[in-house]
């Protein structure tokens, strides 16, 4: 499954034992990845390599290296920017910047014309940007319920800069293309353009869309310490096509409005007074009836990708849940369970409410870090499926 081998898809291409270092840029390409960055093997080949010849102490010098190798489109540049600066900190402008250029951090260094190198108290106090690297390489695989205080921060960063796509579908919608039926209306409307002398066939093809993407994120008290950094992965699906968010406790309420706010503490915030259940009780089966009669039959969840985000308790009927979930499965196109406890040692869908939703799932993953959230985008871009 893809999915399951989606944080180590670029240590594959490389056969050779990697250094700290490039562990560490590995780490930083992969969070590109995750914010929707195209950083194929062959440009993260090409980063290596630049930061290898510039050397990876100077920030400036990182950050040139992967904007010029990684970065393929002019969308790539605001992930990039914002990816960086979680990654790497961020800093006061270089003294000649370009658009967006981070701070240089001069090398210490006292050159002799016979001597060796030597490194001045500065250069040893700095934190060295590789180490910035793998700091972040270790993050993404921390659990939310374990990261302290600064560890949030920079998690609420490199969250800030995710992107979350569904699956690709062919829609009834018509593009032109250079392969595909001829599109008599165009071919004809050319014709009259040039007076009925002859002209080029125009084709077109079917568009190709996403599908819509729900999120059902539980906020209820088992999931307090996974709530705040799930809510923020879905702030950031919000800014993509088609998505909407539910939270669910005792009450199932539409937060996509108040996550559509641009800024994620404004929109945490705006959440936050939305929500009346924090911390309360889990009723997922009567919530998902409820979902299911006013927003999910009517077609929201048609054709769907539908993601829960819960750790599976119920309060309720787990028959009634078991109902429910049979319901969304014959709506959605796809039905996929992100569980944060599911990654503990030892663990077994043993909880009521998740054992009798297990059998209508068609992808149960891990949800508890930030590497658990890129896996589970990829299976909702249907890389799993590939």
């Amino acid at each position: 499954m893809e999915s399951s081998a989606g944080s180590s898809w670029l240590v594959a291409q490389f056969p050779a034992p990697l250094s700290g270092v490039d562990a560490g840029l590995l780490g930083f390409a992969r969070a590109l990845r995750a914010a929707g960055v195209g950083a194929g093997a062959e440009r993260v080949h090409a980063f290596l390599r630049a930061v290898d010849v510039l050397g990876p102490a100077r920030r400036t010098d990182v950050y040139w290296a992967g904007r010029l190798t990684l970065c393929g489109e002019r969308d790539d540049l605001e992930r990039y920017e914002r990816v960086f600066a979680a990654c790497f900190g961020s800093g006061e402008p270089a003294a000649r910047p370009l658009p967006h250029a981070p701070a240089i951090r001069l090398r210490g260094v006292a050159r002799d014309a016979t001597g060796p190198r030597t490194t001045t108290r500065r250069e040893a106090e700095a934190p060295p940007v590789a180490a910035l690297a793998g700091s972040v390489e270790v993050l993404r695989h921390r659990d939310f319920a374990q990261l302290s205080a600064d560890e949030r921060a920079q998690l609420h960063q490199l969250l800030a800069a995710f992107a979350l796509q569904g699956e690709a579908r062919r829609s009834a919608r018509r593009r032109s293309a250079r392969r595909g039926d001829v599109d008599p209306r165009r071919t004809v409307r050319e014709l009259l353009r040039l007076g009925g002398e002859p002209a080029r066939l125009l084709r077109h093809t079917r568009a190709v869309r996403p599908r819509r993407v729900v999120l059902l994120v539980d906020v209820s008290g088992s999931m307090a310490p996974y709530a705040d950094a799930l809510l923020r992965f879905a702030h950031a699906a919000v800014r993509g096509p088609r998505t909407e968010v539910f939270t669910v406790g005792t009450r199932l309420t539409r937060v996509t409005r108040e996550l559509s706010h641009r800024d994620p503490d404004l929109a945490m915030a705006a959440v936050s007074a939305a929500v009346p259940d924090w911390r309360g009780g889990t009723r997922l089966g009567v919530l998902l009836r409820e979902f299911l009669d006013r927003w999910g039959q009517r077609g929201m969840a048609r054709g769907a990708v539908v993601v829960l985000l819960s750790d599976g308790w119920e309060r309720g009927d787990p028959e009634l849940l078991a109902a429910q979930m049979r319901r969304l499965r014959r709506l959605a196109h796809r039905v996929i369970w992100a569980n944060p406890r599911k990654a503990r040692p030892g663990y077994a869908p043993l909880a009521a409410g998740m054992a009798a939703a297990l059998p209508s799932v068609d992808a149960f993953v891990e949800g508890h870090s930030l590497a658990a959230l890129e896996s589970l985008a990829a299976v909702v871009r249907g890389a799993d499926r590939a």
